[in-house]
């Protein structure tokens, strides 16, 4: 693997990563201020995120090279929590995965950009999701009662039933997990 498409992939893993955590963090913090369906989406959405990670992870030719991850820390408000994941969110969508996959594809890397682009594809819906969340708990609600699928193969997030086939990877419907 190139060495630039190596580190991004790296980065990207550390990245996935936190968010991950993060997210798990900030569901505990909507759970103690009674935001139980925001706590689950945060949840779900930090599974979605875990399994990104793996896909980067899998991917890795070797674990020794050193890892960055773009991510704010720190434990605010909910409303502050759901801004943080709508911000690292948006650095994903507009900085981080154009210009990772941009450099595997010029490099060669089809199994990098395949998991670059199903981490970016899914991150604009995590987006959404949280600027909802985020409009909710604004207004003093939660986020609606409503189950969230995660593809388990790519990570893809959807609000409601699982489809049929995943619109990303194409895996089946079984390989949904429901939060």
């Amino acid at each position: 693997m190139h060495p630039m498409t190596e580190a991004n992939l790296h980065n990207a893993c550390t990245g996935e990563s936190l968010a991950h955590m993060r997210y798990l963090i900030f569901a505990a913090k909507a759970e103690r201020e009674s935001f139980k369906n925001t706590a689950r989406l945060l949840r779900a959405v930090a599974f979605a995120e875990q399994v990104h990670a793996t896909n980067h992870f899998t991917r890795m030719p070797r674990a020794a090279a050193p890892m960055a991850g773009e991510a704010p820390f720190g434990l605010g408000s909910t409303s502050q929590n759901l801004q943080f994941a709508i911000d690292g969110e948006t650095f994903e969508i507009n900085e981080m995965y154009p210009v990772y996959m941009e450099t595997a594809i010029f490099q060669g890397e089809k199994a990098v950009v395949t998991s670059f682009d199903w981490a970016l594809q899914t991150e604009k819906v995590h987006q959404k999701l949280f600027m909802d969340a985020k409009a909710a708990v604004d207004q003093g609600k939660d986020w609606k009662p409503s189950k969230v699928q995660i593809c388990e193969t790519c990570g893809y997030t959807i609000e409601g039933d699982a489809p049929d086939k995943c619109p990303i990877c194409g895996a089946k419907k079984d390989a949904f997990k429901e939060f």
